[in-house]
Protein backbone atom coordinates (compact mmCIF):
# COMPACT_ATOMS: atom_id res chain seq x y z
CA UNK A 1 0.00 0.00 0.00
CA UNK A 2 1.31 3.19 -0.82
CA UNK A 3 1.97 5.43 1.78
CA UNK A 4 1.95 9.30 1.67
CA UNK A 5 2.30 11.10 5.29
CA UNK A 6 3.51 14.21 3.85
CA UNK A 7 0.54 14.72 1.56
CA UNK A 8 -1.93 14.04 4.87
CA UNK A 9 -0.44 16.98 6.40
CA UNK A 10 -0.09 19.40 3.82
CA UNK A 11 -4.00 18.43 3.82
CA UNK A 12 -4.27 19.25 7.21
CA UNK A 13 -2.51 22.31 6.80
CA UNK A 14 -4.05 23.61 3.50
CA UNK A 15 -7.62 23.58 5.40
CA UNK A 16 -6.33 26.25 7.74
CA UNK A 17 -5.83 28.61 4.32
CA UNK A 18 -8.03 27.05 1.51
CA UNK A 19 -11.68 26.31 2.13
CA UNK A 20 -12.07 22.31 2.39
CA UNK A 21 -8.49 22.39 1.74
CA UNK A 22 -8.58 22.34 -2.08
CA UNK A 23 -9.25 25.19 -4.82
CA UNK A 24 -11.73 22.91 -6.79
CA UNK A 25 -13.74 20.66 -5.07
CA UNK A 26 -13.64 17.04 -6.05
CA UNK A 27 -10.24 17.51 -5.73
CA UNK A 28 -11.13 16.74 -1.91
CA UNK A 29 -11.51 12.99 -2.15
CA UNK A 30 -14.82 13.28 -0.70
CA UNK A 31 -16.78 11.23 -2.63
CA UNK A 32 -14.10 8.11 -2.33
CA UNK A 33 -13.02 9.07 1.07
CA UNK A 34 -9.48 9.35 2.02
CA UNK A 35 -6.98 12.05 1.01
CA UNK A 36 -5.69 13.97 -1.84
CA UNK A 37 -2.41 13.63 -3.34
CA UNK A 38 -0.15 16.39 -3.27
CA UNK A 39 1.62 16.43 -6.63
CA UNK A 40 5.43 17.77 -7.21
CA UNK A 41 6.08 17.00 -10.68
CA UNK A 42 5.06 15.03 -13.71
CA UNK A 43 6.28 13.68 -17.30
CA UNK A 44 5.10 11.81 -20.08
CA UNK A 45 2.20 9.15 -18.10
CA UNK A 46 3.63 9.30 -14.74
CA UNK A 47 3.03 12.17 -11.83
CA UNK A 48 4.61 12.09 -8.65
CA UNK A 49 3.28 13.24 -5.23
CA UNK A 50 5.26 14.87 -2.19
CA UNK A 51 6.10 11.36 -1.03
CA UNK A 52 8.17 10.83 -4.11
CA UNK A 53 5.27 7.75 -4.56
CA UNK A 54 4.64 7.70 -8.54
CA UNK A 55 1.50 7.24 -9.91
CA UNK A 56 0.06 6.23 -13.82
CA UNK A 57 -2.33 9.32 -14.44
CA UNK A 58 -5.53 9.24 -16.30
CA UNK A 59 -6.78 12.22 -15.39
CA UNK A 60 -4.13 14.18 -17.60
CA UNK A 61 -4.85 17.51 -15.84
CA UNK A 62 -8.88 16.84 -16.91
CA UNK A 63 -7.87 16.43 -20.28
CA UNK A 64 -5.24 19.23 -21.89
CA UNK A 65 -2.58 16.71 -21.66
CA UNK A 66 -3.16 14.96 -24.95
CA UNK A 67 0.45 14.94 -25.40
CA UNK A 68 1.48 13.58 -21.98
CA UNK A 69 2.66 15.98 -19.40
CA UNK A 70 5.37 18.28 -19.84
CA UNK A 71 5.72 17.64 -24.03
CA UNK A 72 8.35 19.13 -25.09
CA UNK A 73 7.13 20.45 -28.02
CA UNK A 74 5.03 22.78 -25.37
CA UNK A 75 7.79 22.85 -22.62
CA UNK A 76 9.75 24.64 -25.62
CA UNK A 77 7.41 27.10 -27.08
CA UNK A 78 6.59 28.24 -23.63
CA UNK A 79 10.14 28.53 -22.69
CA UNK A 80 10.93 30.42 -25.67
CA UNK A 81 8.11 33.19 -24.68
CA UNK A 82 9.16 33.81 -21.40
CA UNK A 83 11.95 35.83 -21.56
CA UNK A 84 9.40 38.24 -23.21
CA UNK A 85 7.63 38.77 -20.33
CA UNK A 86 4.64 36.85 -18.63
CA UNK A 87 1.52 39.31 -19.42
CA UNK A 88 1.72 42.74 -21.79
CA UNK A 89 -2.83 43.31 -21.75
CA UNK A 90 -2.09 44.50 -24.87
CA UNK A 91 -2.77 42.52 -28.42
CA UNK A 92 0.26 40.28 -29.54
CA UNK A 93 0.99 38.87 -33.23
CA UNK A 94 0.02 34.91 -31.56
CA UNK A 95 -3.20 36.04 -30.59
CA UNK A 96 -4.54 36.08 -34.25
CA UNK A 97 -2.23 33.29 -35.42
CA UNK A 98 -3.96 31.20 -32.77
CA UNK A 99 -7.25 32.59 -33.37
CA UNK A 100 -6.45 31.90 -37.50
CA UNK A 101 -5.94 28.62 -36.33
CA UNK A 102 -8.84 27.66 -34.07
CA UNK A 103 -10.90 29.04 -37.29
CA UNK A 104 -9.19 26.63 -39.57
CA UNK A 105 -9.71 23.59 -37.43
CA UNK A 106 -13.48 23.68 -35.93
CA UNK A 107 -16.42 23.81 -37.84
CA UNK A 108 -18.14 25.94 -36.41
CA UNK A 109 -16.35 28.97 -35.65
CA UNK A 110 -15.71 31.63 -37.91
CA UNK A 111 -14.60 34.10 -35.28
CA UNK A 112 -13.38 33.18 -31.82
CA UNK A 113 -12.45 35.46 -28.88
CA UNK A 114 -10.30 33.99 -26.04
CA UNK A 115 -10.59 34.02 -22.45
CA UNK A 116 -9.10 32.56 -19.22
CA UNK A 117 -11.27 29.58 -18.26
CA UNK A 118 -13.91 27.09 -19.56
CA UNK A 119 -16.53 28.82 -17.19
CA UNK A 120 -15.40 32.04 -18.40
CA UNK A 121 -16.08 31.09 -22.43
CA UNK A 122 -19.60 29.53 -21.65
CA UNK A 123 -20.97 32.31 -19.51
CA UNK A 124 -20.03 34.77 -22.32
CA UNK A 125 -21.56 32.59 -24.54
CA UNK A 126 -24.55 32.49 -23.31
CA UNK A 127 -24.65 36.42 -22.90
CA UNK A 128 -23.80 36.65 -26.32
CA UNK A 129 -26.53 34.03 -27.63
CA UNK A 130 -29.11 35.88 -25.64
CA UNK A 131 -27.77 39.60 -26.93
CA UNK A 132 -28.15 37.98 -30.40
CA UNK A 133 -31.67 36.70 -30.13
CA UNK A 134 -33.47 39.22 -27.81
CA UNK A 135 -34.59 36.30 -25.43
CA UNK A 136 -33.67 35.59 -22.00
CA UNK A 137 -34.21 31.56 -21.56
CA UNK A 138 -31.09 29.05 -22.03
CA UNK A 139 -32.30 25.14 -21.99
CA UNK A 140 -29.21 22.74 -20.60
CA UNK A 141 -29.24 19.92 -19.77
CA UNK A 142 -29.15 17.58 -16.28
CA UNK A 143 -25.69 16.57 -15.09
CA UNK A 144 -24.00 18.35 -17.85
CA UNK A 145 -21.58 20.64 -16.42
CA UNK A 146 -20.62 23.99 -17.81
CA UNK A 147 -18.42 25.27 -15.34
CA UNK A 148 -19.35 27.49 -12.42
CA UNK A 149 -21.81 30.29 -14.00
CA UNK A 150 -25.04 30.89 -11.74
CA UNK A 151 -27.16 29.66 -15.33
CA UNK A 152 -25.58 27.06 -15.24
CA UNK A 153 -25.80 25.19 -11.08
CA UNK A 154 -29.03 24.11 -12.13
CA UNK A 155 -28.97 20.26 -11.97
CA UNK A 156 -25.62 20.34 -12.73
CA UNK A 157 -23.13 17.18 -13.03
CA UNK A 158 -19.53 16.71 -11.88
CA UNK A 159 -18.22 18.37 -8.53
CA UNK A 160 -22.12 19.32 -7.64
CA UNK A 161 -23.39 16.14 -7.83
CA UNK A 162 -20.33 14.61 -5.99
CA UNK A 163 -20.43 16.95 -3.13
CA UNK A 164 -24.48 16.40 -3.11
CA UNK A 165 -25.56 19.71 -3.55
CA UNK A 166 -26.59 19.85 -7.56
CA UNK A 167 -27.71 23.13 -7.26
CA UNK A 168 -25.38 25.77 -5.21
CA UNK A 169 -26.60 28.55 -2.84
CA UNK A 170 -25.97 31.89 -4.12
CA UNK A 171 -27.97 30.74 -7.56
CA UNK A 172 -30.80 33.55 -7.38
CA UNK A 173 -34.32 32.22 -7.77
CA UNK A 174 -34.26 34.86 -11.33
CA UNK A 175 -31.42 33.10 -12.51
CA UNK A 176 -32.86 29.73 -11.70
CA UNK A 177 -36.05 30.69 -13.69
CA UNK A 178 -34.19 31.46 -16.98
CA UNK A 179 -32.52 27.94 -17.05
CA UNK A 180 -34.85 25.13 -18.28
CA UNK A 181 -33.67 21.74 -17.89
CA UNK A 182 -34.09 18.67 -19.85
CA UNK A 183 -32.89 14.50 -19.57
CA UNK A 184 -29.47 14.70 -22.13
CA UNK A 185 -30.54 12.24 -25.16
CA UNK A 186 -34.30 13.13 -24.57
CA UNK A 187 -35.53 15.20 -27.72
CA UNK A 188 -38.69 14.75 -26.86
CA UNK A 189 -38.46 17.01 -23.16
CA UNK A 190 -36.36 19.46 -25.40
CA UNK A 191 -39.38 20.08 -27.35
CA UNK A 192 -42.03 19.96 -24.79
CA UNK A 193 -39.57 22.98 -23.25
CA UNK A 194 -39.53 24.81 -26.39
CA UNK A 195 -42.95 24.75 -26.74
CA UNK A 196 -43.76 25.80 -23.58
CA UNK A 197 -41.41 28.56 -24.04
CA UNK A 198 -42.07 29.60 -27.66
CA UNK A 199 -39.76 32.37 -28.38
CA UNK A 200 -38.39 32.82 -25.52
CA UNK A 201 -35.28 30.67 -25.85
CA UNK A 202 -31.77 32.03 -26.43
CA UNK A 203 -29.75 28.87 -26.70
CA UNK A 204 -29.38 25.51 -25.84
CA UNK A 205 -25.94 24.12 -24.33
CA UNK A 206 -24.67 21.06 -23.93
CA UNK A 207 -21.82 19.04 -24.05
CA UNK A 208 -21.97 17.11 -27.57
CA UNK A 209 -20.34 14.13 -25.18
CA UNK A 210 -21.30 14.58 -21.92
CA UNK A 211 -17.93 14.22 -19.57
CA UNK A 212 -19.30 15.42 -16.40
CA UNK A 213 -22.08 12.63 -14.99
CA UNK A 214 -19.40 10.44 -16.27
CA UNK A 215 -19.04 10.07 -19.99
CA UNK A 216 -22.22 9.64 -21.77
CA UNK A 217 -22.52 9.90 -25.63
CA UNK A 218 -25.18 11.06 -27.50
CA UNK A 219 -27.65 8.97 -28.58
CA UNK A 220 -27.96 8.16 -32.86
CA UNK A 221 -29.81 10.99 -33.97
CA UNK A 222 -29.52 13.24 -30.83
CA UNK A 223 -27.02 16.26 -31.99
CA UNK A 224 -28.52 15.98 -35.68
CA UNK A 225 -32.15 16.62 -34.20
CA UNK A 226 -31.30 19.60 -31.86
CA UNK A 227 -29.60 21.06 -34.81
CA UNK A 228 -33.09 20.77 -36.75
CA UNK A 229 -35.11 22.00 -33.61
CA UNK A 230 -32.64 25.19 -33.03
CA UNK A 231 -32.92 26.23 -37.03
CA UNK A 232 -36.59 25.73 -37.02
CA UNK A 233 -37.06 27.47 -33.95
CA UNK A 234 -34.38 30.51 -34.11
CA UNK A 235 -31.89 29.11 -30.61
CA UNK A 236 -28.48 29.47 -30.54
CA UNK A 237 -27.09 26.21 -30.72
CA UNK A 238 -24.39 25.69 -28.37
CA UNK A 239 -21.49 23.21 -28.11
CA UNK A 240 -19.34 22.71 -24.79
CA UNK A 241 -16.58 21.30 -25.85
CA UNK A 242 -14.08 22.68 -23.19
CA UNK A 243 -13.54 18.88 -22.71
CA UNK A 244 -13.89 17.20 -26.06
CA UNK A 245 -12.67 19.74 -28.40
CA UNK A 246 -9.50 18.62 -30.06
CA UNK A 247 -9.31 15.59 -27.93
CA UNK A 248 -11.66 13.22 -29.58
CA UNK A 249 -10.91 14.87 -33.45
CA UNK A 250 -8.67 18.12 -34.66
CA UNK A 251 -12.58 19.62 -35.11
CA UNK A 252 -14.16 18.07 -31.46
CA UNK A 253 -17.06 16.33 -31.24
CA UNK A 254 -18.93 18.54 -33.93
CA UNK A 255 -16.30 17.36 -36.69
CA UNK A 256 -16.83 13.22 -34.88
CA UNK A 257 -20.71 13.49 -35.60
CA UNK A 258 -20.48 16.19 -38.25
CA UNK A 259 -22.76 18.29 -36.41
CA UNK A 260 -22.22 22.08 -36.75
CA UNK A 261 -23.26 23.99 -33.76
CA UNK A 262 -23.80 27.77 -33.87
CA UNK A 263 -21.07 28.70 -31.28
CA UNK A 264 -18.45 26.16 -29.32
CA UNK A 265 -17.28 27.21 -25.71
CA UNK A 266 -13.26 25.51 -25.74
CA UNK A 267 -10.38 25.09 -23.13
CA UNK A 268 -8.23 22.54 -21.88
CA UNK A 269 -6.09 21.40 -25.14
CA UNK A 270 -6.00 24.86 -26.28
CA UNK A 271 -4.06 26.08 -23.38
CA UNK A 272 -1.11 23.00 -23.58
CA UNK A 273 -1.96 22.81 -19.96
CA UNK A 274 -1.99 26.60 -19.16
CA UNK A 275 -5.25 28.37 -17.62
CA UNK A 276 -6.91 29.44 -20.77
CA UNK A 277 -10.66 29.04 -22.35
CA UNK A 278 -12.46 30.45 -25.70
CA UNK A 279 -15.72 31.10 -27.26
CA UNK A 280 -16.35 31.49 -31.12
CA UNK A 281 -18.96 30.67 -33.62
CA UNK A 282 -20.68 32.06 -36.49
CA UNK A 283 -19.31 35.68 -37.70
CA UNK A 284 -22.88 37.07 -37.44
CA UNK A 285 -22.87 36.34 -33.77
CA UNK A 286 -19.61 37.18 -32.85
CA UNK A 287 -19.89 40.61 -34.26
CA UNK A 288 -22.22 41.15 -31.40
CA UNK A 289 -18.97 40.83 -28.90
CA UNK A 290 -17.39 44.46 -28.23
CA UNK A 291 -15.81 46.48 -29.06
CA UNK A 292 -17.88 45.14 -32.64
CA UNK A 293 -20.87 44.83 -30.78
CA UNK A 294 -23.08 45.97 -28.03
CA UNK A 295 -22.52 42.62 -25.45
CA UNK A 296 -19.58 43.17 -23.35
CA UNK A 297 -16.64 40.78 -22.40
CA UNK A 298 -13.59 41.90 -21.45
CA UNK A 299 -10.53 40.13 -19.27
CA UNK A 300 -6.95 41.72 -18.34
CA UNK A 301 -4.93 38.45 -18.63
CA UNK A 302 -7.21 37.09 -22.02
CA UNK A 303 -5.21 36.23 -24.85
CA UNK A 304 -1.82 35.64 -22.47
CA UNK A 305 0.86 35.59 -24.66
CA UNK A 306 2.49 32.16 -22.63
CA UNK A 307 -0.98 30.61 -22.81
CA UNK A 308 -0.86 31.22 -25.87
CA UNK A 309 2.27 30.22 -27.29
CA UNK A 310 1.11 26.80 -25.50
CA UNK A 311 -1.51 26.57 -26.98
CA UNK A 312 -0.07 26.86 -30.74
CA UNK A 313 2.23 24.76 -30.01
CA UNK A 314 -0.14 21.93 -29.11
CA UNK A 315 -3.01 22.71 -31.56
CA UNK A 316 0.06 22.94 -34.20
CA UNK A 317 1.12 19.80 -33.48
CA UNK A 318 -2.46 18.24 -33.52
CA UNK A 319 -3.30 19.73 -37.01
CA UNK A 320 0.00 18.21 -38.49
CA UNK A 321 -0.38 14.70 -36.76
CA UNK A 322 -3.77 13.37 -37.10
CA UNK A 323 -2.40 9.90 -36.32
CA UNK A 324 -2.60 10.85 -32.49
CA UNK A 325 -6.00 10.34 -32.66
CA UNK A 326 -5.66 6.71 -34.20
CA UNK A 327 -2.95 5.69 -31.58
CA UNK A 328 -5.21 7.02 -28.69
CA UNK A 329 -8.29 5.39 -29.98
CA UNK A 330 -6.52 2.31 -29.91
CA UNK A 331 -4.82 2.27 -26.63
CA UNK A 332 -8.24 3.54 -25.11
CA UNK A 333 -9.68 0.26 -26.64
CA UNK A 334 -6.73 -2.09 -25.42
CA UNK A 335 -7.50 -0.87 -22.16
CA UNK A 336 -11.57 -0.88 -22.20
CA UNK A 337 -11.52 -4.32 -23.62
CA UNK A 338 -8.90 -5.42 -20.67
CA UNK A 339 -10.99 -4.52 -18.31
CA UNK A 340 -14.54 -5.60 -19.34
CA UNK A 341 -12.45 -8.97 -19.67
CA UNK A 342 -11.65 -8.56 -15.81
CA UNK A 343 -15.48 -7.64 -14.84
CA UNK A 344 -17.03 -10.46 -16.68
CA UNK A 345 -14.52 -12.91 -15.20
CA UNK A 346 -15.65 -11.20 -11.69
CA UNK A 347 -19.30 -11.36 -12.12
CA UNK A 348 -19.54 -7.66 -11.43
CA UNK A 349 -22.39 -5.71 -12.86
CA UNK A 350 -20.76 -2.90 -14.93
CA UNK A 351 -21.26 -0.18 -17.97
CA UNK A 352 -18.01 0.98 -19.67
CA UNK A 353 -18.42 3.75 -21.75
CA UNK A 354 -16.09 5.03 -24.46
CA UNK A 355 -15.77 7.53 -27.69
CA UNK A 356 -12.06 7.59 -28.65
CA UNK A 357 -9.58 8.46 -25.95
CA UNK A 358 -12.24 9.15 -23.27
CA UNK A 359 -13.90 6.38 -21.04
CA UNK A 360 -16.07 6.11 -17.91
CA UNK A 361 -16.82 2.73 -15.87
CA UNK A 362 -19.92 2.88 -13.91
CA UNK A 363 -21.12 0.07 -11.57
CA UNK A 364 -24.57 -0.66 -12.74
CA UNK A 365 -26.37 -3.23 -14.57
CA UNK A 366 -28.02 -0.95 -16.91
CA UNK A 367 -26.77 1.32 -19.89
CA UNK A 368 -25.82 4.39 -18.97
CA UNK A 369 -27.40 7.05 -21.04
CA UNK A 370 -28.39 9.81 -18.84
CA UNK A 371 -27.97 11.71 -15.92
CA UNK A 372 -30.82 9.49 -13.96
CA UNK A 373 -29.20 6.47 -15.50
CA UNK A 374 -25.42 7.09 -14.53
CA UNK A 375 -26.82 7.79 -10.34
CA UNK A 376 -27.77 4.11 -10.42
CA UNK A 377 -24.02 3.07 -10.09
CA UNK A 378 -22.44 1.71 -6.86
CA UNK A 379 -20.97 4.98 -5.73
CA UNK A 380 -19.54 3.00 -2.63
CA UNK A 381 -17.98 -0.02 -4.68
CA UNK A 382 -16.61 3.22 -6.60
CA UNK A 383 -14.86 4.43 -3.85
CA UNK A 384 -13.64 1.43 -2.35
CA UNK A 385 -12.38 0.52 -6.34
CA UNK A 386 -10.35 3.90 -6.97
CA UNK A 387 -8.91 3.68 -3.36
CA UNK A 388 -7.80 0.13 -4.07
CA UNK A 389 -6.10 1.66 -7.72
CA UNK A 390 -4.38 4.55 -5.93
CA UNK A 391 -2.36 2.04 -3.94
CA UNK A 392 -1.29 0.24 -6.92
CA UNK A 393 -0.16 3.13 -8.23
CA UNK A 394 -3.37 4.16 -10.85
CA UNK A 395 -4.35 7.74 -10.43
CA UNK A 396 -8.15 8.05 -11.11
CA UNK A 397 -10.50 10.86 -11.22
CA UNK A 398 -11.80 10.86 -7.33
CA UNK A 399 -15.52 10.58 -8.59
CA UNK A 400 -17.84 8.21 -10.22
CA UNK A 401 -19.34 11.36 -12.04
CA UNK A 402 -16.13 12.13 -13.93
CA UNK A 403 -14.74 11.15 -17.48
CA UNK A 404 -11.40 9.36 -17.46
CA UNK A 405 -8.65 10.42 -20.24
CA UNK A 406 -6.05 8.73 -22.09
CA UNK A 407 -2.61 10.58 -23.36
CA UNK A 408 0.11 9.82 -25.92
CA UNK A 409 2.55 8.89 -23.61
CA UNK A 410 0.16 5.68 -22.47
CA UNK A 411 2.31 2.51 -24.18
CA UNK A 412 1.65 -1.31 -23.74
CA UNK A 413 3.74 -1.03 -20.50
CA UNK A 414 1.65 1.18 -18.61
CA UNK A 415 -2.15 -0.79 -20.71
CA UNK A 416 -0.41 -3.96 -19.42
CA UNK A 417 -0.18 -2.50 -15.72
CA UNK A 418 -3.25 -1.00 -15.56
CA UNK A 419 -5.34 -3.70 -16.32
CA UNK A 420 -3.67 -5.67 -13.69
CA UNK A 421 -3.92 -3.25 -11.17
CA UNK A 422 -7.81 -3.44 -12.45
CA UNK A 423 -8.25 -7.09 -11.98
CA UNK A 424 -6.70 -6.47 -8.35
CA UNK A 425 -8.04 -3.85 -7.34
CA UNK A 426 -11.90 -5.17 -8.62
CA UNK A 427 -11.46 -7.97 -6.42
CA UNK A 428 -10.06 -6.16 -3.25
CA UNK A 429 -13.51 -3.79 -3.86
CA UNK A 430 -15.83 -7.27 -4.10
CA UNK A 431 -14.64 -8.06 -0.25
CA UNK A 432 -15.46 -4.62 0.88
Amino acid sequence: MIKAPVSNDLFLRAQNSIPGGVNSPVRAFRAVGGNPRFIVSAKGPYMYDEDDNRYTDFINSWGPMILGHAAEVVQEAVQQAIPNSLSFGAPTRKEIEIAELIVSMVPSIEKVRMVNSGTEATMSAIRVARGFTGRDKIIKFEGCYHGHGDSFLISAGSGAITLGVPDSPGVTKGTANDTLTAPYNNLDAVKTLVDAKKGQIAAIILEPVAGNMGLVTPAEGFLQNLRALCDKEGIVLIFDEVMTGFRLAPGGAQELYGVTPDMSTLGKIIGGGMPVGAYGGKREIMEYVAPAGPVYQAGTLSGNPIAMSAGMAMLTYLKEHPEVYTQLRNTTDKLVSGMEQNMQQLGLNFTVNQIGSMFSIFFTQQAVTDFDSAKTSNTAFFGRYFNAMLDRGIYLAPSQYEALFVSTAIGEEQVSQYIQANLESLKEAQQG
